[in-house]
């Protein structure tokens, strides 16, 4: 079997002999326990002199090969060009780009920096999976370097349509640059269609229901794989957490009041502005609920040292602040804001304690999130997802949650009181659809599809790509 060289920009490497438990750490360490590989990326370190090779190591059977930053290249190619530009661009807010050509020229110097060190890896017959906005232009490189190897790309985040693409300066030698990939995978077919589109503009041909292209004398094809969680997994922790201490403690300090839990980044594309205008709204209008909800929102803090992140913690502590003393008592506190970060098992926990889940971004690529609460519930007495139409998780999960516009205050409220009137019968009821399809679509199946795709023989490839497309 052929070796799989897997690239992202943090390579999770266990600490301390324990596995990190992020969504794409879980699928790698799976493709790689069942086959030859290497997980290769950022060590996540700045130095002033980087080291020229990448250093190796080997953790629990799997081999990582990691690279430091100088502060220069972590100011252009991932504080500046990545995340003050690609990020918001491709969340739909070109309005918040900070474009300039320094941090373009950081961002492509660090790509061919990583291309350079992936060359010294990389064997004829190994096949190259690279993750996310970090690394558009990295099989370019690789390709200018000799290497015909099979190169699959996945986008974590959304894509949006064309029209919005090229409002990125110097846009073709960036999302242009995924055309030297094989295989190019998105979370949804929404978002795969607004590259099709864009290839089209670029003077791309569509084949097999414009599954595949040819452009620039290459043929690239496009996919949709919706990036699932450890289902198993999930579902096991939240159940033998169900008795724990920390429980206990938790339902202790809530009393008989109702929890309502919202998980995110502290970022602009997560809503939580809007969600606690919602709740607020929430409680105008149903005086009977005072002190009888509670909403606990986790919001570990990112991206500290960039301004705008710094001026949106400050606003949503303050709209905290506000909400708490304009609404609680002495004996009650409407909201629980929380910065700190928690595992796994202490999320399921939570997850699995509260009657209502608020996912509602106002635009993400999948939000696994939504997910893990689904599989945190107690089969006999759910909760209720409410969740975003913008997130990519709604596709799979339209079926068992309340569906909300996020930029609609009065109707966000308006499903929070639907979700705590909701008889169990019906709370069962759409937690069984949700969970079905959370089963069949595990992050372990994701990988795997992806890689079958990326390593079919070219005529297999394309009948699956059409069959693929029939359906989705």
């Amino acid at each position: 079997m052929s070796r799989l060289i897997v690239v992202s920009n943090r390579v999770a490497a266990p600490t301390g002999g324990k596995p990190q438990a992020g969504g794409l750490a879980v699928a790698v360490h799976a493709a790689l326990k069942n086959r030859p590989g290497l997980w290769y990326g950022w060590s996540g370190r700045v130095t002033e002199n980087p080291d020229r090779h990448p250093h190796v190591m080997q953790r629990g059977g799997i081999s990582y090969a990691v690279t430091d930053l100088s502060s220069a290249d972590y100011q252009e190619y991932y504080s500046g060009f990545a995340n003050r530009v690609l990020w918001p661009i491709l969340h739909y807010r070109v309005d918040l780009a900070e474009f300039s050509r320094l941090d373009l020229s950081g961002y492509m110097r660090v790509n061919e920096w990583f291309a350079r060190q992936v060359s010294e890896i990389l064997e004829p017959d190994d096949v190259v999976w690279v993750h996310d906005y970090h690394m558009m232009p990295l099989a370019r490189f690789l390709r200018k370097r000799g290497h015909n190897n099979r190169m699959g790309f996945f986008l974590h985040i959304p894509l949006p349509p064309p029209e919005i693409l090229h409002a990125l300066p110097h846009h073709a030698d960036v999302v242009g640059a995924l055309t030297d990939f094989d295989l190019v995978g998105f979370q949804t077919p929404n978002d795969r269609d607004n590259f099709a589109r864009y290839l089209q503009e670029a003077g791309g041909v569509g084949r097999m229901g414009n599954s595949q292209f040819d452009i620039n004398g290459r043929r690239v094809q496009l996919g949709a794989f919706p990036v699932g969680i450890d289902t198993g997994i999930m579902m096991k922790a939240a159940r033998r957490a169900s008795s724990s201490r920390f429980v206990r403690e938790l339902k202790g300090s809530l009393g008989n009041a109702a929890m309502l839990v919202g998980v995110d980044r502290l970022d602009y594309s997560k809503g939580i502005a809007g969600r606690l205008d919602a709740y607020e709204r929430f409680l105008a209008e149903n005086p009977e609920w005072r002190g009888k909800v509670s909403y606990v929102q986790i919001t570990p803090k990112s991206r500290s040292d960039i301004p705008e992140y710094m001026d949106m913690d400050r606003q949503v502590s303050e709209k905290v602040g506000h909400i708490n003393g304009a609404w609680g008592d002495v004996s009650w506190t409407p909201i629980r804001y929380i910065n700190q970060s928690y595992s796994r098992t202490a999320l399921a926990t939570i997850y699995r304690c509260a009657r209502v889940g608020l996912v509602t971004p106002l635009r993400d690529g999948m939000n696994l999130v939504a997910k893990e609460y689904v599989a945190s519930q107690d089969p006999n007495d759910p909760g209720v997802l409410i969740l975003s139409r913008f997130a990519g998780a709604v596709r799979d999960l339209r079926e068992g949650a309340l569906v909300v516009n996020p930029h609609e205050i009065e109707g966000m409220a308006a499903a929070i009181r639907q979700a705590l009137d909701m008889p169990l019968e019906e709370r069962k009821a759409r937690y069984l659809r949700m969970i079905r399809v959370l089963r069949n679509q595990d992050i372990n199946a994701w990988a795997a599809d992806f890689l079958e795709a990326l390593e079919q023989p070219p005529l297999r490839r394309s009948l699956t790509a059409n069959l693929r497309a029939m359906f989705m």
